[in-house]
């Protein structure tokens, strides 16, 4: 069965991006620190990406995030979703607009009515895997406020950022059943149930 996926690595202090994340440094200021887990050789993080790359039967992000993902210092041909593992699903963009143009040749469609309807249309695509919601934080905490998430990944970097996007923002109390833990040098990996 389909299950909706929200997953997103945040450091120490709750912020999945450093102050100021934007094109030109797309998880902000010391931001990068946070995916070192998904850069090295590990065999419990290799695990983590092998096995969320493949799950993912369709992924939906914000707009923020695909701006910074598209732009001129974003995903490449070595680097794109699941980071080395480069994974191709359908992306749904949750937007207010369309871009005028993309640099990616990937499918993105981008969804001008709302989180719900993006999910619902990237569970459509997925087919018999899961939908998995990337981010950003914004986006991951309206999914988890309105009750839309099933499974919560969060990948835990030893990292106090200070400041940054916090991933907890407005959510109010979401009760949730911790499922699995999996520790590396770089980060641990912690599964969550909702509902």
């Amino acid at each position: 069965m389909t299950k909706v996926v929200a997953d997103i690595t945040m450091s120490l202090d709750g912020y999945v991006t450093g102050p100021d994340p934007g094109p030109e440094q797309g998880l902000g200021a010391g931001g990068e620190a946070l995916h070192e887990w998904a850069f090295n050789d590990d065999p419990v993080d290799a695990a983590q990406l092998r096995t969320g790359t493949e799950r993912s039967g369709a992924v939906v992000m914000g707009r923020r995030l695909f701006d910074i993902v598209d732009g001129p210092n974003g995903w490449n041909d070595e680097v794109g979703y699941g980071a080395r593992e480069a994974g191709s699903p359908p992306f749904f963009v949750v937007t207010h607009a369309a871009p005028d143009a993309q640099r990616l040749e990937l499918d993105f469609t981008f969804v001008t009515d709302g989180m719900a309807s993006a999910i619902e249309q990237a569970r459509v695509a997925a087919g018999t895997k899961d939908v998995v919601i990337m981010g950003g934080g914004d986006v991951i905490a309206q999914a988890l406020g309105a009750g839309l998430v099933d499974v919560l990944h969060v990948h835990l970097a030893p990292l106090v950022l200070g400041a940054g996007t916090p991933l907890f923002h407005d959510t109010g109390r979401i009760p949730m059943r911790q499922v699995d833990v999996q520790v590396s040098a770089c980060a641990t990996h912690l599964t969550y149930e909702l509902g």
